[in-house]
């Protein structure tokens, strides 16, 4: 049966990548107080950021790379996702970005960041470096000692302990403890999805990814993504094709993840592909860029491809980075300069870590306000449209005073027609209301994102009226947390290999609301199913032995 438009079943139960543009959330957050500042002369400001859904870690990099730009912070990024895949790939890709330029190049990687990231089938390099990286984290996560020396950014004391048992499961299987394709065979998954998705549109598939880049993405200003590239993601889940198109095989173990399935009336668990198969990894890196030269066009049709300027971008962001952790170096900062003539006899303190990524329990949303130490805590609080429905006045409490908030929204969703993009932008406006911030007035609009301040201050100069607020119609109202948020239950932990079961597998019902009636988007939280849905016999998974 053909996907209906606007069903929202495209965009999976899981989100891999970001659906909005990379934005420096220095630049999103209150400046520092003069004040405070003046207090702890002799220490350096701290920024802590509250991020729900950030997926891919794409805000946290640009953050530390354009930090240069300002003055010296020390980063507390405290990062909640709704699955340890994701915590697991944030972990990865830091690693990556941080990884010794002596031992990888920058274009190398660049070039395996975009690949490991973007991408449903790796080269054999790529994915042996996966394994050697997967490996190396599985034997630290359970070591706090060693993780601490050798990972000194990351911070796991937050999570519970059967969730750094299952983390470390994530790595081993990442790891190759399952040898061969066969062990998640991507393609078919992929394949499986695609025809699910589009049913008897499938022949056709073509002429609907064309339908959905021309009439959709490229009106809601993503222009820059070319027919080719955005085809051959749709036809084969590979996004960045650096070299030939045969040196792709490897299967991309990073986008497994499990759900509970019913089979023969029980409820069990099984590992496949349940992300994004509509929209791609192209916006988050791909549509914007600091050199306007990547953005101009030549007889009304851009010059670069999404792929090309996603390419320049993640290649500029990995040079900043590798400079970051002496931002004043290059400027010469006279008290540094002052103290080295005067030739002290004793050496430097040691700087402290500039950053630090504090991963949270999965289901801590609704109990941070619980304790004392993040009531007040956060200047800055990011919300992923796919967990919209956590915002509350609760967590509104844990965020300072005339602190900001920052919403993505729905864009970009290619399923969504232009009444449910204005329903969820209303909705959202009606949710921070109610966690006590007011939309910021003035400004440049945008369509991407909804910012607000902490209400109760006097508003902030820098505004932007990205969403207004008012009383949505009763239809696009978001339905409770238990109707979008997925059951605890239906959280599976990482899979180890078994026999396929004998018949179909089908799906339970997770989920009444729907995006037609909540206007609230599956991105990040469990998509909603039919009853009786059936998945496809190349779904099927292993099922392990739990």
């Amino acid at each position: 049966m053909t996907t209906p438009a606007g069903s929202g079943t495209g965009f999976g139960s899981v989100s891999w990548w970001g659906l909005s543009p990379a934005v420096d959330l220095q630049a999103e957050s209150p400046p520092v107080d003069p004040d405070s500042q003046a207090e702890t002369e002799h220490e350096t400001p701290e920024l802590n950021v509250l991020l729900l859904g950030s997926v891919d870690g794409r805000h946290l990099l640009r953050t530390l790379a354009r930090a240069a730009l300002w003055p010296r912070r020390r980063f507390h990024f405290y990062v909640l996702e709704n699955n340890l895949e994701a915590v697991a790939r944030h972990i990865l890709i830091f690693s990556l970005a941080l990884e010794d330029p002596e031992k990888m190049g920058l274009q190398e990687r660049s070039e395996t960041f975009l690949e490991v990231w973007g991408n449903a089938l790796l080269r054999p390099p790529v994915a042996a470096f996966v394994r050697a990286q997967a490996g190396r984290l599985a034997h630290l996560v359970p070591e706090p000692d060693r993780l601490a020396e050798q990972l000194p950014w990351l911070s796991l004391g937050a999570l519970k302990f059967r969730e750094r048992d299952a983390l470390e499961a994530v790595f081993r299987f990442w790891a190759g403890g399952e040898k061969g394709p066969e062990a998640f065979p991507m393609s078919r998954l992929w394949d499986s999805r695609l025809r699910q998705y589009l049913g008897s549109r499938y022949d056709a598939r073509h002429g609907v990814s064309d339908w959905d880049l021309h009439m959709k993405l490229h009106d809601r200003g993503a222009r820059v993504i070319h027919t080719r590239e955005f085809r051959r993601w749709r036809d084969t889940g590979v996004a960045f094709e650096l070299r030939d198109s045969s040196a792709y095989h490897v299967p991309n173990r990073t986008l497994a993840s499990g759900r509970l399935l019913s089979h023969r009336g029980e409820r069990v668990a099984a590992r496949g592909y349940w992300g994004d198969i509509a929209t791609g990894p192209f916006v988050a890196f791909g549509i914007e860029a600091d050199d306007e030269t990547l953005l101009r066009t030549s007889n009304g049709q851009p010059v670069k491809t999404a792929c090309e300027i996603t390419e320049h971008n993640v290649a500029e962001l990995f040079r900043e980075m590798a400079a970051w952790g002496h931002p004043r170096a290059a400027e010469g900062d006279p008290e540094q300069v002052q103290g080295g003539a005067e030739g002290s006899s004793e050496p430097a303190a040691p700087a402290p870590e500039p950053f630090t990524v504090h991963f949270l329990s999965l289901d801590s949303a609704h109990t941070l306000h619980h304790k004392s130490c993040y009531m007040g805590q956060f200047q800055l609080l990011y919300v992923a449209c796919g967990m919209v429905h956590l915002l509350s006045a609760e967590l509104g409490a844990c965020v300072a005073p005339g602190g900001r908030l920052i919403v993505e929204l729905a864009q970009f969703l290619v399923d969504l027609r232009q009444e449910q993009l204005q329903a969820f932008s209303s909705r959202v406006g009606e949710l921070a209301q109610a966690a006590g911030f007011a939309p910021q007035l003035g400004g440049k609009p945008s369509d991407t994102f909804a910012r607000f301040y902490k209400a109760g201050d006097s508003a902030p100069g820098h505004e932007d009226p990205a969403v207004e607020s008012g009383t949505p119609p009763p239809e696009v109202l978001a339905p409770p947390l238990e109707a979008t948020d997925p059951p605890s239950e239906d959280r599976t932990q990482p899979l180890e290999s078994g026999n396929p079961p004998s018949e179909p597998l089908k799906l339970t019902s997770e989920s009444q609301a729907s995006l037609l009636e909540a206007s609230v988007p599956p991105t990040g939280s469990q998509a909603p199913k039919s009853e009786n849905q059936t998945v496809p016999p190349e779904t099927k998974y292993p099922i392990p032995d739990i």
